[in-house]
């Protein structure tokens, strides 16, 4: 049915904006614990030239996650922004001032100043996918369904709170195994070093997230919690586990191109196999696909519309992510490496 199509591209699309946006987010986690401003030259100076040509674009994958809910699935858009706004309000103003801070912190030159919005940008990496994730997990515990007034209760719980964590040591994963990748391009081998560290770190720190979420969600969120430890659902959880073992061993052979693809394919495993495990419900265990579904003639312009943006923006994307893993643009060179390593600032050299 044409319902269900349209709900395999919304978590398509999920999945995307976790993986892309996720790098984003996990490298502003990376700047807020780099250090101070000797300390953290290095590491912030590879991540600005990593995000800057990518961070504003991997926004399309929320727009338009906005944009299939609010037509495919209008119940469960007024029902998710109705019970979660508090939680999605937060979100949205972290992107904001996430944004705001990354754009304002290279052309601001009194060091201050500069302290102040580079700290507006790391701290709104670490707050806004906790809040979005937050989101998640409250949907999963049945908390929420159509009607439901907005409370505390809805995303302030265990398993909200299990899944925001996992959401930001899923970030912290991805940005520091781009950032490994970025660093041996750039041949800068304390920064591969600093950066592999990081990842392997975040791999561990997922681990006993993982395990602690498992015991949260078998009372709290018992219909996912059943979808995801059995089933397809088990199976892509497996899957994705031996993605993410596979990653560590390949940052440690420093094989970092095959390293982004194992993460990127750990993380959309679980996303996938989170969203499989709710299955018929889109909010569980209130809100099938089918009820929260708008008319069959907007579904159908709906998937309409999505084929032709995929065809027009789907090429750019891929060539624009192509040109940046390769270092085609804007390539941090060895001069500028050597220029923050002797704590001269590139930009005032």
């Amino acid at each position: 049915m044409i319902e269900d199509v349209v709900a395999w591209v919304l978590l398509a699309v999920v999945a995307a904006y976790a993986c892309a946006g996720g790098a984003d987010y996990g490298a502003g986690f990376w700047d807020l614990v780099a250090g101070g401003p000797e300390r953290g030259k290095r590491p912030r100076w590879l991540i600005d030239h990593a995000m800057e040509p990518v961070w504003e674009t991997n926004n399309v994958w929320l727009i338009f996650i906005l944009v299939i809910m609010w037509t495919g699935f209008p119940v469960l858009f007024q029902t998710v922004f109705t019970a979660m706004w508090l939680p999605l309000a937060l979100a949205a103003v972290g992107l904001v001032l996430r944004g705001a801070g990354f754009a304002l912190r290279k052309p601001t030159r009194r060091l201050a100043r500069r302290r102040i919005v580079g700290a507006v940008f790391a701290l709104s990496s670490l707050l806004t996918p906790f809040f979005l994730g937050a989101a998640v997990g409250g949907l999963a515990t049945g908390r929420v369904a159509p009607g439901t007034k907005a409370s505390a209760d809805a995303w302030a719980n265990g398993t909200s709170v299990i899944a925001g964590l996992l959401t930001i040591a899923a970030t912290a994963f991805l940005g520091a195994v781009f950032l490994t990748a970025d660093a041996r391009r750039f041949d800068a081998a304390d920064l591969v070093g600093y950066f592999r560290l990081r990842a392997w770190c975040s791999l561990g720190v997922i681990a006993v997230l993982a395990v602690v979420g498992l015991a949260v969600t078998h009372d709290d969120a018992r219909y996912v919690h059943d979808g995801l430890t059995g089933g397809i659902g088990l199976a892509l959880v497996l899957v994705a586990v031996v993605s993410a073992l596979a990653t560590a061993g390949l940052l440690y052979r420093t094989a970092t191109g095959w390293a982004r693809i194992t993460a990127v394919g750990s993380v959309a495993l679980v996303v996938v196999a989170w969203g499989l495990a709710q299955r018929p419900y889109l909010i569980p265990t209130s809100l099938t696909v089918s009820e929260a579904a708008g008319a069959s003639t907007t579904l159908r312009w709906l998937m309409l519309v999505t084929v032709i943006a995929v065809v027009l923006v789907g090429p750019p994307l891929v060539l624009l992510y192509r040109l940046d893993t390769r270092g085609a643009l804007q390539p941090l060179t060895d001069a500028d490496l050597r220029r923050t390593a002797s704590g001269r600032d590139p930009e005032n050299p």
